[in-house]
């Protein structure tokens, strides 16, 4: 065993646990710590007994293990457990040294961090991590952002440790400045809310419309598994609607339909809305998941708002290509929008993002992993100022030629009273995009009238500003023009 160890980390949970595995099988000696420290012995002695492992019961001793420059790394709940936990790390480290948060932190912390961080002489990283407790011991995606000469010394572990697709290529690369790498994890989970809604919404079509089993959704979706929709999440659907209860029926239809969330949907919405930035398929996931939790308020007006639902009459087969279609169309809507929000955080907070590159770290590794984001790749390849996935002429054809079938199972979806927000706002979002003309003027106009917020003319040349007196009595005095 080295008498130093490579990296340390501090946080022995589930995921702490299965990353430390993962850097000790690499060739890593790996220093662990625990505010309970119990924990650290009971891992030394249990699923780390016999490796490159260096246990220690007091910080002063974590830090000191750890060759310089150290590699401090915590695994703990985000928020202020981050921030305290920084205050006990600061005093042991020498200038140079790393400090590295894996958690879930929210991007406005790992700014402020990495700026803390490095006025005391050190260097901060925020790294999204993804790929749950099973991707942490055989490989995530990581995705790293902060203090930039800190990736030369973190770089051979981390990418040892993810996630490897292409002939190896690791699901790992520097992201960009500061709260960056935070970001985009942040931006990866709400299109895994996205993801989860619209495949959620095909398997309530399927089953409440085209009256499927469990048993044959099981067999489509492994069937879709094998296509453009092969990912991670397509795969664990076909699984669960196999998997059957202790008296053969389907177990997920025993499940109590209401969804729970941490928070990072909330996040991406709030910052959406911040930057301007139309994210209507993930926000729409995210309030769809809040109104599954009004169980007892749905189950009582389902008695009092009753539906009649016609009769499918149609055929199942041509359905269920359609549902494919549109499910396809929207998860590409879904992307379009997650890297239109990280274009105009990047162009807000100064991020010099590869894009092209994030789709590769989402890959493998994490939960949205799927063959279809070397899609998005390749686009980026082709044109790396490329402003909206939409435009690209692989996703331009692959959706045109989809949006029969889209506006079928929409339309089918709304005659039967069957929920589909994520669709359908997919879909709007589609149709808004590819206007030419909104109806945004009579907004404008209504906002001059009740405001005199003033407007620009079709006839004049942009950024020229007008108001008119609507009435008569309202003077010609305008209102400053703002955007909110």
């Amino acid at each position: 065993m080295n008498s130093l160890a490579d990296i340390g980390l501090i946080g022995l949970a589930v995921m702490g646990e299965n990353l430390v595995l993962n850097m000790e099988s690499k060739g890593f000696t790996v220093a662990v710590f625990n505010r309970s420290v119990e924990k650290v012995d009971k891992f030394i002695q249990g699923r780390g007994k016999g490796k490159k492992f260096i246990g220690a019961h007091t910080m002063e001793e974590f830090v000191k293990s750890i060759k310089s420059p150290r590699k401090v790394m915590m695994l703990v709940k985000a928020g202020k457990p981050v921030d305290e936990l920084i205050e006990q790390i600061l005093p042991h480290l020498e200038p140079g040294d790393i400090v590295i948060d894996g958690g879930n932190s929210h991007f406005p912390d790992t700014i402020r961090r990495t700026s803390y961080v490095e006025s005391k002489g050190f260097l901060y990283i925020g790294t999204g991590v993804s790929g749950g407790e099973e991707g942490a011991l055989t490989g995530p995606s990581i995705m790293p952002g902060g203090s930039s000469k800190a990736w030369e010394h973190i770089k051979p572990v981390f990418q040892a440790i993810s996630a490897k697709v292409d002939n190896g290529t690791p699901c790992c690369d520097w992201v960009g400045e500061n709260g960056a790498g935070h970001f985009v994890k942040m931006v990866h989970n709400g299109i895994e809310y996205g993801d989860m809604q619209l495949i959620n919404e095909a398997y309530h079509i399927m089953k409440d419309i085209a009256g499927l089993s469990c048993d044959e959704m099981h067999q489509i979706f492994a069937e879709w598994n094998k296509g453009e929709l092969d990912s991670y999440l397509i795969e664990i659907t076909r699984d669960i609607l196999a998997f059957k209860d202790e008296d053969g029926k389907p177990l997920v239809e025993k499940i109590l339909d209401t969804a729970g969330q941490k928070g990072t949907g909330k996040w991406t919405g709030i910052e959406a809305l911040n930057l301007g930035i139309p994210l209507t398929l993930i926000v729409e996931a995210v309030f769809a998941r809040s109104l599954s939790s009004f169980k007892d308020e749905r189950v009582k007006a389902s008695k009092i708002l009753t539906r009649t639902s016609p009769a499918f009459k149609g055929e199942k087969r041509a359905l269920v290509s359609d549902i494919r279609n549109a499910l396809y169309a929207a998860k590409i809507v879904s992307y379009a929008q997650g890297y239109s929000l990280m274009r105009g955080a990047a162009q807000d907070y100064n991020w010099n993002l590869n894009y092209g590159g994030i789709a590769l770290m989402w890959r493998g590794g994490c939960i949205i992993r799927s063959a279809f984001l070397g899609k998005i790749k390749e686009a980026f390849d082709r044109n790396a100022q490329l402003e909206n996935l939409l435009l690209d002429p692989y996703f331009t054809d692959t959706v045109l030629k989809a949006q029969e079938g889209w506006r079928r199972v929409v339309s089918i979806a709304v005659e039967h009273g069957i929920p589909v927000p994520a669709m359908s706002s997919a879909l709007a979002y589609f149709d808004g995009y590819r206007s030419e003309r909104l109806p945004a003027n009579l907004l404008q106009a209504q906002r001059d009238y009740f405001g005199a917020h003033t407007y620009e003319r079709i006839d004049k040349p942009r950024g020229e500003f007008f108001h008119t007196n609507w009435t008569g009595r309202g003077g010609e005095t305008a209102s400053s023009t703002y955007n909110a």
